[in-house]
């Protein structure tokens, strides 16, 4: 009789390219449990299996193993996922999705096609999101339109409603203007607080702390970046604030534009080593979750790989730097109730959670509440509230309706993103009196002792 061997079949190729492919290792380390599904907000939306992490995660490891190709279909399932993170922190196994993610839309972006318009609206959104000079030109006409009247009587006549959604998005997500849209920060604040029971002095070697100023945040939220400053300084540290700041890079690494996100981590990182300081305080959630992963972004650089891990060793979210200091300065009373939302790349992309809430539990009057579906993503999710306008929505309304049920007078949060899609959220409900703040703004007013009702009508 003749003998008959099996012969194992040779391994398909992988779908992906050899660069940077989501790591075979920690797609083995999702089990597909299941935990992650209710955390997942177009899990939640849809009900859908491959709109979830391990939904997705399932698609990635076919793909690696050359059972999927990278198709339209693949493509629009990654493009769903809000890349909140909120599966990573259910997740019991300790699943690192925002590597498997973020390495999986780069390759999406490389090989895997896009409609003309889709193309075009990306390329608008990264050549001037990430561009502080280019955001204030564009501010220009933004100002105009919002101070004589014309954003009130375009959106009270339905005009919006002519316009395709993604662009319909974009004017309702349009911050206000400031009225200081071209005034600079100092490059230094020098530690000005001291401790009740010693003479007026500032700390002795204070930690030096670099300030990172944003792209949108230093443009539109200026006033968060003057409070942050003032903060740090009352507590004793000294700011410096690197001039003529750029991109971080967050927006490139969570859409997949790899090249310029590694162009961009290697600007930022020179810049904040000649500035030779102890910390990097960062006051926005996405640039933090980013800035803390250069690390691993900059992984097979000789040159850069090194000095990025350093760089990411120093960087902390501004309530990391608050409440690992010694507190100096005295807390005034600011009587209010107010909601404090988790920005998703705060909460879980860094795991910050106890410190924001310790902070302004810290404050006398503030009454703090909690949020139902407090880890449920509001839809903002860097630019998937422009690009996915409709899901965005659906989600912005539940959050703010969950906001609303804690009858809070003020929404607090820690990104710029979720203010601005918290803002637009509350119009819709008919709630637009309610003010929005970043966290550390109450505690600069705390701090400098400025009444509740100031404060609020300062934002009216």
């Amino acid at each position: 009789m003749s003998n008959f061997h099996q012969i194992e079949a040779a391994p398909k190729p992988s779908a992906f390219d050899g660069h940077h492919p989501p790591q075979k290792d920690l797609l083995a380390d999702c089990v597909h449990c299941g935990f992650c599904l209710p955390a997942c907000p177009t899990y939640v939306l849809w009900g859908e299996e491959m709109d979830s992490p391990r939904g997705r995660i399932y698609m990635m490891a076919k793909a690696a193993q050359g059972e999927a190709e990278l198709d339209q279909n693949f493509r629009q399932h990654m493009d769903n996922c809000l890349g909140c993170m909120a599966c990573m922190t259910a997740c019991p196994s300790g699943v690192q999705y925002n590597k498997l993610i973020e390495d999986t839309r780069a390759q999406v972006e490389r090989h895997i096609p896009r409609s003309t318009d889709d193309s075009l609206f990306r390329k608008m959104l990264f050549a001037t999101f990430p561009h502080p000079a280019r955001l204030r030109m564009m501010a220009y006409p933004m100002l105009a339109y919002q101070r004589l009247g014309l954003q009130k009587l375009v959106r009270a006549t339905g005009l919006l409603k002519l316009l395709p959604k993604r662009l319909q998005a974009m004017e309702a997500l349009l911050p206000r203007v400031p009225d200081s849209l071209f005034h600079s920060l100092p490059t230094s604040v020098a530690a000005t607080s001291h401790p009740a029971n010693q003479p007026s002095s500032p700390p002795s070697n204070p930690p030096r702390v670099g300030m990172l100023t944003g792209c949108v945040q230093q443009v539109f939220f200026q006033h968060v970046n003057e409070a942050t400053a003032r903060v740090l300084a009352a507590e004793g540290c000294e700011v410096v604030i690197p001039e003529s700041q750029q991109c971080c890079g967050a927006l490139m690494v969570h859409t997949g534009v790899e090249e310029e996100a590694m162009r961009m981590a290697r600007q930022m990182i020179a810049q904040f080593e000649a500035a030779k300081v102890d910390y990097i305080a960062i006051n926005a959630a996405g640039c933090g979750s980013t800035m803390k992963e250069y690390g691993y972004i900059l992984r097979d650089d000789p040159q850069w790989a090194e000095r990025a891990a350093v760089f990411s060793a120093k960087c902390r979210d501004i309530s990391e730097i608050l409440t690992m200091l010694p507190l100096r300065s005295e807390r005034h009373p600011l009587p209010l109730r107010v909601a404090y939302q988790d920005a998703c790349h705060l909460r879980h992309a860094q795991g910050i959670h106890a410190e924001p809430r310790t902070l302004l539990r810290g404050i006398p009057g503030l009454d703090l509440r909690e949020v139902p579906e407090a880890n449920l993503c509001c839809g903002s999710a860097g630019i998937y509230n422009l690009v996915q306008p409709e899901p965005a929505e659906v989600l912005g309304d539940r959050k703010v309706d969950n906001l609303l049920s804690t009858e809070a007078e003020a929404l607090i949060s820690a990104n710029p993103g979720c203010l601005l899609q918290l803002q637009a959220g509350l119009r819709r409900r008919g709630h637009a009196e309610i003010p929005t703040f970043h966290m550390v703004e109450l505690l600069d007013a705390s701090i400098r002792n400025i009444p509740a009702e100031e404060l609020l009508h300062r934002r009216a």
